[in-house]
This record gives structure tokens, C-alpha cells and sequence, in this order.
């Protein structure tokens, strides 16, 4: 099944710029893995020790997932990485 992955503007340097892309997967780890294999380096932003990195939230159709990497995708689905927000 594929799904709508929508690009971080901080990591849309791996992408050439791209701002979303279609990938298959049937879990975030495997979109994970895909968009890896395409855009090598992608992975090692988003994860750290085979897990979404802390500062990072994934949402899936506009909710954010508790379940990371192992959140599994239903139905066609948009997915979007957000980094945190930080400020003083």
C-alpha cells in the first residue's frame, strides 16, 4: 500500500528539495526503511538506536503516534516527521 510521506524542510536536503514523496510500507519503520533506501541518510535523522528520535513526532492522517517505528498503516495514509519547535 502506498502512502503520502510529507518531508521536514530541515532534511529536504537529502531530497534535492523534494517536499513529499509516495512511498510502500506496512509499518513507520518500513517508510522509514524506504525513504532510506531513496534518500540515504533520511533514516539516521529520523531514528536513533531503532527508534524515532526523542525531539522527533510521527502523525499519521493528523495524529501524532505513540507507537513510532512499529505504528502499523491500515489504510492509505499521510505521514508527516515533525521535528520540535524550539525557542527562549
Amino acid at each position: 500500500m502506498e502512502h503520502v510521506v510529507w518531508i521536514p524542510s530541515l532534511h529536504r536536503d537529502l531530497t534535492g528539495g523534494v517536499e513529499k514523496v509516495t512511498v510502500e510500507g506496512e509499518t513507520v519503520g518500513e517508510i522509514v526503511a524506504a525513504l532510506d533506501a531513496r534518500f540515504p541518510g533520511i533514516e539516521e535523522r529520523l531514528c536513533e538506536e531503532g527508534h524515532i528520535r526523542p525531539y522527533i513526532a510521527v502523525s499519521v492522517n493528523g495524529e501524532i503516534s505513540q507507537r513510532g517505528l512499529r505504528h502499523r498503516l491500515t489504510e492509505q495514509s499521510d505521514i508527516h516527521f515533525i521535528p520540535a519547535l524550539s525557542g527562549g
